[in-house]
């Protein structure tokens, strides 16, 4: 959330040269299918020595162009006066961003922790492909696991799913508003 934050704020507020063809070619990054990019990223990974690491499972998952799309949207809807203010009272860009932008950005701070989450934990191509010990398996690997290994057991795989699913079901009904006014927060403004 931080990088995506960041990246967010620049694109939002700092002028710079190249800043709206920087920005496309982000947006287009989400056009791509996360399967298209499997076979480079483990082999940048083996590369690093980063197999069957959790530094392996991490890593790729630390950049989000969706979360720094909702970032951005989100901070052009704040008013730029603000930022005027802080400059004019003497604040540098770190602190306007650190203490005027982020407070005032929880609902979208909100919404993208629980898209982080959700998505992180759903996962599963990505740690299927980079661990290759069973010590490290997440939940969705685990469950694919004891699917193959043990014949089909439907009892033992739907508690499995169930158990799977209930940490995510709790995050959103503990933040259904986060997510509401984070995603209402981050809609195209006229």
């Amino acid at each position: 959330m931080l990088l995506a934050s960041l990246a967010g704020f620049a694109f939002s507020r700092i002028p710079f040269r190249g800043r709206n063809i920087l920005f496309w070619i982000i947006l287009a990054g989400l056009m791509v299918p996360g399967q298209t990019l499997i076979v480079p990223l483990f082999t940048q990974m083996q590369s690093f020595h980063m197999v069957d690491t959790y530094w392996g499972i991490i890593l790729p998952q630390l950049v989000s162009p969706v979360a720094m799309f909702i970032f951005k949207q989100y901070f052009d809807g704040i008013p730029a006066e603000l930022e005027e203010a802080a400059i004019l009272d003497g604040s540098s860009r770190w602190r306007v961003y650190w203490q005027i932008w982020m407070p005032l950005a929880k609902p979208a701070i909100a919404t993208v922790a629980i898209f982080t989450f959700v998505t992180s934990w759903n996962n599963f191509i990505w740690p299927f492909i980079v661990i290759t010990g069973n010590d490290m398996m997440t939940l969705p690997v685990g469950l694919a696991t004891v699917q193959t290994s043990f014949g089909i057991r439907y009892a033992q795989i739907m508690a499995t799913a169930i158990l799977g699913g209930i940490p995510a079901l709790v995050v959103f009904i503990f933040f259904q508003r986060q997510i509401v006014s984070g995603i209402a927060g981050t809609g195209i403004k006229g």
